[in-house]
Formats: structure tokens, sequence, C-alpha cells
């Protein structure tokens, strides 16, 4: 539910009344994606000046029609529809190969900024990936991107009305260059209004972004927790907070659509003053013997299409507006630099056994929470290391940063020798196994998720470890081990997923072995079968357990009492207990049995 609500924190920055910054994202986005089209742009430029080309010629048609039609000429009968169809069909097809056109470029330009942008957010600090709801991460590729579409397609299309307006002026300077004249010095007149509608409209768009985020984040977090709202009876009160969220929505979207609707006023009431005037001006000169019939009636059907793309050229602001602030919040996240990065003379992960080193480690959060503070240890290779303590001690924090998920703040972490910092991630991380307490598997089949572990295994590798991992649950699903799990994983219980998630871990048989509450999930039954899978592959590797089940870590070569960040107590489980300190408060609040473990470890 914080989370929800953290959009306010994240909210795109507001961009300079004068519109400097809007000018420089569009020139990037040029720069950056539009201009390695040419191919895309070329033709989009043809088909467009020929279709306005096309449009402009349609009041020399008709000023062609009138005149003969006043002088009887026979050729009417024929020349006239002849001319008629040739122009309507030449524009129809260039039309409908224009549309297509603008449709391919802007549908791949929003593609690649799709693509830049989930590239920059899988190397993102897990921090910063956490502290918003996936569906607010979400909305960024999809509202924001639906957004920046529309107003891309705006903009490309602007250039035809640009060429049909300027095709079209020079149709009525040839018939009437006075009315012309009268019609070119009125119509810039709406583009004052037209400008500051348009800055409203771009404020009210960037709160809609934000509140369709923050919704979309409620409401999955409404139907991800819907047991827990019909056992507690929390219907009522779900329903308060969801239409809260939704009345918020409601409001944006009636702000931006109350923006929209009084462009086209503004600019018919604008329109239509132009054209009176231009009117009571032509009036006034056919008294006095003016114009032919045929001149200012190719004049009137000009200034009449010519009121099309320029009525789209002035909402062309308004919709601008709404793309540059997806655009903004698209490029805040392309342009975040990764906390965690590779150094550009990242080595390989030299030979070893898995000998790490935690050398005065210090961790704080990005928000200023301290995470670890002066942690100390050296993991002999081959031993099992357990981190234990109550909770917020820091257990799961100082895990995460074996395998770069953060980087330290202060001190340094060696894997046989090496800085983590100074290796490549990819060697780092292929020697590492992490099973954590968050057991959500993807939506693929079991197979599948366990070969995540080591993708180039074959099926028979993955149904050894799958049988060493206690999965036998696969049997009694429809198709196997290839049964989709459902999102999340949402098909098998929390058991199952678990079991699955250390299958994975099995298979890819790495230098150190992570494991953060592995078997919590997990009956008695099948956690006898795991640890017993456990005990066999943590020999001759490190293996780093957190557990709050002390049970689970009596037999660990080392254990590690946390509390506060800092290691308090280090020892096996018979020293310790000894020592009456913070572990042995822990066992006894556990009511463990204290007896000695029947093996003890080598």
């Amino acid at each position: 539910m914080k989370k929800a609500h953290s959009s306010a924190q994240t909210a795109p920055r507001r961009i300079d009344p004068q519109g400097v910054q809007g000018r420089r994202m569009l020139y990037r986005v040029w720069r950056e994606e539009v201009r390695q089209h040419v191919g895309r742009i070329a033709g989009v430029i043809v088909l467009t000046i020929l279709t306005a080309g096309l449009t402009a010629l349609y009041p020399l048609v008709i000023k062609r029609a009138v005149d003969m039609f006043a002088v009887h000429d026979p050729r009417i009968l024929y020349q006239v529809p002849a001319l008629v169809v040739l122009v309507t069909g030449l524009k129809a097809a260039s039309q409908y190969g224009q549309t297509l056109s603008v449709q391919g470029l802007v549908l791949v330009v929003i593609r690649g900024l799709q693509s830049r942008m989930f590239s920059h957010a899988l190397s993102a600090d897990i921090a910063r990936i956490e502290e918003e709801a996936p569906a607010q991460w979400a909305a960024r590729f999809t509202t924001d991107a639906v957004s920046i579409r529309e107003a891309m397609i705006r903009a490309v299309n602007a250039l035809g009305d640009v060429v049909t307006v300027v095709g079209l002026v020079a149709s009525m300077v040839y018939t009437d260059w006075e009315l012309s004249l009268i019609a070119l010095v009125l119509y810039p007149v709406a583009a004052v209004p037209i400008q500051k509608l348009g800055k409203r409209v771009r404020r009210a768009s960037g709160g809609m972004q934000e509140q369709i985020g923050a919704t979309a984040a409620l409401l999955n977090e409404s139907f991800a927790l819907a047991r827990q709202v019909r056992v507690y009876r929390m219907e009522s009160s779900e329903a308060r907070r969801i239409d809260g969220s939704l009345d918020l929505l409601h409001r944006a979207f009636w702000h931006i659509s109350r923006g929209r609707a009084r462009v086209d006023p503004v600019l018919e009431v604008l329109g239509g003053t132009a054209i009176a005037a231009v009117l009571g001006f032509a009036g006034w000169r056919a008294a006095m013997g003016g114009a032919t019939l045929g001149d200012f009636t190719a004049f009137i059907a000009a200034l009449f299409a010519a009121s099309r793309p320029l009525r789209s050229l002035g909402s062309l602001n308004a919709a601008l507006q709404e793309g540059l602030g997806g655009l903004e919040r698209v490029f805040s996240v392309i342009d975040e630099p990764p906390a965690v990065a590779e150094r550009a003379d990242a080595r390989a992960l030299p030979p070893g056994h898995g000998r790490l080193v935690f050398d005065n480690v210090a961790f704080t959060y990005p928000d200023g929470r301290a995470g670890l503070r002066r942690l100390d240890f050296d993991v002999t290779p081959g031993w099992t290391v357990a981190l234990v303590g109550p909770s917020g001690a820091g257990k799961s924090t100082a895990l995460s940063l074996i395998p770069r998920l953060h980087d330290v703040t202060d001190g340094a972490i060696l894997l046989d020798g090496v800085d983590l910092r100074a290796l490549r991630l990819a060697d780092l991380r292929d020697a590492i196994a992490y099973v954590s307490q968050d057991t959500t598997l993807f939506d693929m089949s079991v197979l599948e998720n366990i070969r995540l572990g080591r993708p180039a295994a074959s099926r028979a590798e993955v149904e050894a470890a799958a049988l060493a991992a206690a999965v036998d649950f696969a049997d009694t699903l429809p198709m196997g081990l290839d049964t989709r799990v459902g999102p999340g994983g949402q098909r098998l219980s929390g058991g199952q997923r678990q079991r699955v998630a250390l299958a994975r871990a099995l298979l890819r048989d790495p230098r150190l072995l992570l494991l953060d509450e592995a078997t919590s999930a997990l009956d008695s039954e099948s956690e006898a079968k795991v640890q017993a899978t456990l005990a066999e592959l943590r020999r001759d590797r490190t293996t780093i357990i957190v557990a709050h089940r002390l049970s689970t870590v009596k037999t660990a070569d080392l254990i590690i009492v946390m509390n506060d960040g800092a290691a308090v107590e280090i020892g096996t489980h018979r020293e310790l207990h000894a020592r009456e300190g913070l572990y042995a408060r822990l066992v006894r609040t556990q009511s463990l049995d204290l007896a000695e473990p029947a093996c003890a470890p080598e």
C-alpha cells in the first residue's frame, strides 16, 4: 500500500515555461531514434508531399468547373468528372501509403524507446526498482508509450498539414491575393490562446500519467491480497480505498479532457471570424465589380479546405505536451545511471573454492537507512556459514551484497581474493546460486523454471535436479514438469514453489550457494528430503545461510549472530550457546532442543 503512493516522490520534473527542455527532448528523440530509419523517413516525406499537393489541386479543379459552367462549355461533361476521379483516386492511394508509413515509423521509434528503457531498468539498482510498485513501472511501457505514440503521429502528420496549408495558400494567392492577405493575417491570431491551452493540458497530462500508475498499483495490490480481503472482511475499506484513487484518476482525466475540449471551439470561433471577414470583403468587392465567380468559388473552397489542417495544427500543441510528459518519464529511466555497474577494466573470476571475506563492510540504503555497519568475517572455502539474528538485523542485506544486487557503501567483499567490484558481473553471478524466501516463479513450465539455473542443461539433468530437490509433486500435475505454473507460480503451493527454486540452485552447481530462508515454506517431510540434498550440495562449496529457524543452522561450521547491522557474536552452535548471549536467548525463545548434533561439523 505504501508503494502505491510513491508516485509523488518520482514525479517528473516540470519543463521550463519557455519550452527549452521540451525542444531538447524532441531533438533527442530525433537524434537517438528517428534519424536511424532513413528509408522510413524518406517514404513519409514523399507520400506526405504527394498527398498535400493533391489536396491543393481540389480548389483549382473547382475553379475550372465553375468557369466552364459559367460559359456553358460542353467539356464540363467529361473533363471535370475525369479530373475529380483522377485527383481523388491518387490522393486516396497516397493517403493510405502515408498513414502506413507514419504509423510504421512511429511504432518502430516507440519500440526502440521501450527496449532501451527496459534494458536500463534491468541494470538499475534493485532498491530503485523496489521503491515503486510494479504497476507503476508497467505504466511507463503502456500509458506513457501510448501518449508518446499519439503525439509523434500528430507531430509527423503536422508536416503533411503544413505542406497542405502551403499548397492551399498558394492556390488562394493564385486565385485572389487580396482575400488571401486577410486570411493570413487573421488565422495566426489563434496561436496565442492555443499555446496557453497547451500548457494547461501538459500540466494535467503529467498528473494523469502518475495517477494511472498509482491506481494500477492499488488494483494490483488488492487483487493479489484477495484472500486476506475476504477473510478479514475488508471489502468496505478496500472499496473506499480504490474509489478514492479512482476519483483522483477521474478528476485527472476530466481536467485533461476539459483542456482538450477547449481547443477545437476556440479554433472554430477564430476560423469562423476569419471566414466572415473574408466573405464580407468579397461581397463588398463583388458589388464593386471585382473578381470572377470561379476565382471566388475556388478561393472559398481553398479556405474551407485549409480549415481542417489548420485546426489540426492548432490542436497539435496540446497533443505534443501530453507526449512530452510521457517522454520525460521514459528518459528519466533511461538517463538514470545504474548504481551497480561493471568497471571498464573488470576481470574474470579467478579459479578458487569460494573463500568469501567481508572486510569492514558498511551499507547505507539510498533513503539514508543504515543496512550494515562494519561487518567483518572470513569464510573458509567449503564451509557453511549461518547468519542469524532478530528481524531487521541486516542478514538479508548482507546476503544481497554478494551477487552485487547492491554495492557496499564502505569496505569491501572479496571472493577468492578479488574485490567483487573488480569482477565481471556475468562471471560473479554465474558462480552464485541464490534461493530467497520470496519464491515467486515465472509464468513458464516447471521444467523451464528449473532450467533457468543453467539454460544449457539437458532435460535429464533438469529432471535429476528436480528429483534431488523433492519436486516429486510434478507427477501429480497435468503435464508433469511441462506444466505451466501460472503468473508468479500461483498454481503451486508455497512449499512447491520453494522446491522448484532449490532445484534451480542445484542445477546451477555454483561456487557460492546463498540460501535466504530457503526451506521456510516446506513441510517437515519435504524439509528432511531437501536438507539431505543441501547437505550433499554444500560439500566442497561455500554456503551462506540466512535463517530464522535456528534448528536449520545447528550444524553450520560458523554462525554469525547479527544485530543492528553488525556482527555481535561469531562461533559454533556449542560455543555461542555457552556464552549465554544473544544467540542463546534466540535459541531459548524458539524452544529448541539444545542437545549437541549427532555429528559434529568437520
